[in-house]
Order: structure tokens, then sequence, then C-alpha cells
């Protein structure tokens, strides 16, 4: 199962009831975040997750309001008594950014890996997820993200027995290992039939609504996407600073196929996002409007959600 979790949703500055943007999933144990503005650790403690269980960083960009969060917790997660590595990923000059921050957190029991991405589009993995990053359009350098979850397909035992697999390697095939036997390589396709559907979770905030955002985000299980404003008549100032509206963001989700439809990252005078949901679910009928720590499970097995 695949659990995720909009820990933010505010832009800018954080409201009393509102902390500042970034979202969480776990996956078999481990945990990955996406940005981490001021309040993440906070509303991650009410949540009740792991920070030890945290193995990977994103950041779509520097913006305050998208890292400011990031010394204190980086403090919080040592104190949790991790050693393991931890991974941050980010567009060009993260190591940087970070370095400044860590300033006033400077001896951390845990070394931290950087993946500084130069690309328009970059796709690696870490540890379980499959991550996919792709450039927007902002007034500085940001990057969009897809999390993928890739599913092998089941264990086949007339294919294993058709490819003449030893019993004792069938367990280590099917777990995705490599074997090297007598001289013969046996790779987990000899053992393993078609791949099936995995999950796909796309995230974007800070941006103008481009053509690459429906490209990468096309046949999401969730789209989570920032709604700066709510009202229909604030395309202007999105326009201007490189945002988008409730409107846009449900076209982008139309068009690019996906499942379900969260908004996120309001801004400050976005009191009550709700009373412009309508402007949104006209275009798009399965949208919600986020709020902190509204949570998500996602199943394999028939690919339905549980929500809370």
């Amino acid at each position: 199962m695949l659990d995720v979790c909009l820990l933010g949703t505010g832009g800018m500055m954080p409201l009393p009831y509102r902390w500042l943007t970034a979202l969480m999933v776990r996956y078999n144990g481990s945990n990955m975040l996406i940005d981490c503005g001021e309040g993440t650790q906070i509303t991650i403690k009410q949540q009740g997750w792991s920070f030890k269980a945290i193995d990977l960083i994103c950041f779509t960009h520097y913006h305050g309001d998208h890292i400011s969060g990031l010394p204190g917790l980086l403090l919080t997660i040592g104190n949790s008594n991790r050693t393991e590595p931890l991974t941050l990923v980010g567009p060009k000059g993260l190591e940087r950014v970070v370095n400044g921050l860590r300033v006033i957190a400077p001896e951390l029991p845990y070394t931290i890996n950087f993946i500084e991405m130069n690309e328009p589009y970059e796709n690696f993995n870490s540890g379980q997820y499959n991550i996919e990053a792709y450039r927007v359009k902002h007034n500085i350098l940001c990057y969009a993200y897809n999390i993928n979850i890739k599913r092998q397909g089941k264990f086949d035992i007339d294919k294993a027995k058709a490819n003449n697999i030893p019993l004792k390697c069938w367990s280590p095939l099917q777990k995705g290992n490599t074997i090297e036997l007598e001289g013969q390589l046996l790779t987990p396709d000899m053992v393993l039939g078609d791949s099936r559907k995995g999950l796909k979770i796309s995230y974007c905030t800070d941006s103008r609504p481009v053509k690459q955002i429906e490209t990468y985000a096309k046949d999401a299980d969730l789209f989570v996407c920032e709604g700066m404003y709510g009202e229909e008549t604030e395309e202007t100032k999105a326009s201007a600073y490189k945002h988008m509206t409730f409107e846009e963001a449900a076209t982008l989700a139309k068009n690019a196929n996906v499942s379900e439809l969260w908004l996120t990252h309001f801004s400050p005078s976005l009191v009550y996002p709700k009373d412009y949901l309508h402007v949104a679910k006209k275009i798009f009928q399965n949208t919600v409007v986020g709020k902190d720590r509204m949570t998500t499970t996602f199943k394999f097995e028939d690919d339905t959600t549980e929500d809370q």
C-alpha cells in the first residue's frame, strides 16, 4: 500500500490553521517528502508519521515557503537516532542552498547525498521509489515530480520450469535479484510474468499551466496541483506571479486524464478555498480542496483509495 499525506497546503506564509507546502508518502517502511515549508515538523508530528523513516526529500525550488522547514527537520531526523544516509533532490544549486541553511544545523549523525538536476527531464530510482522530475514555468528554476511505484509481474511457475531454473533460485529471482549459476546468468524475467499496473502520484506547485504538466501527469492516480487563487478573475495575478488558478489546475487535470485532483498551495488571501471548489468542479468533477494532513491510501489490488 502507498500512503499519501498532504502535510501543508499554504503558500507564501503560514497561517494559524494552514502550514506551508509539503507532501509525504509512505511505502514499505520508507518515507519520502516533497518540499519542506515552515511547520512541516509540526504537521508530521500531528500526523503521527515517522521522522526516522524519511529516506528521500525532493524540492521543487528554493523559495522559502518550500524549504524553510529543512534545518529543523534535519536536526529532528538526527535526534530520532537515524544513522543511514539521507538523499536530497532538487534543482541546480541544491548543495549550496542546503549547506547555507545548515549553518544552524551543522552536526548530524548521518550523511547527506545530493542529487542536483540540470536537465529539462530527469528520471532516477531512490530506494523503492522511481522519480520523474521535469521543469515547469515559475519565476525561478522549478521542477514538478512524479512518484512511481512500479509493480513486477507475478511469479510464473510454468515459465520457471520451462527455463530450467533450479528451485533454490526461484525466491531470489522473484525478489528481483540476478544470479550467476554455473556460468549462466539468471534474471528475474525468467520466472516472472508481465509487469502489472503500478501507482503514480503527480505533484506540481508554483508554475503556470504548461503543456509538459499535462504530458507527465497523464493517467496519474492522484494529481496534487497548486491552486493559488480561487476566483476566475484572478488569472491576471496568477500569470504575473507565475502561479495557477483553480480553473487552470482543473483544466490540466482534465487534459491529463488523472483519476483525482487535490488542490493545494493556497494564497494567504484565499481564506475559504472551498468557496471556489465549484469553479474547478465544472471542469474536472473529481476535484478536492486540500487541507492539512489530508491522507489517502492507495492499494495495488483494485486501485481503490481510502480517504481520511
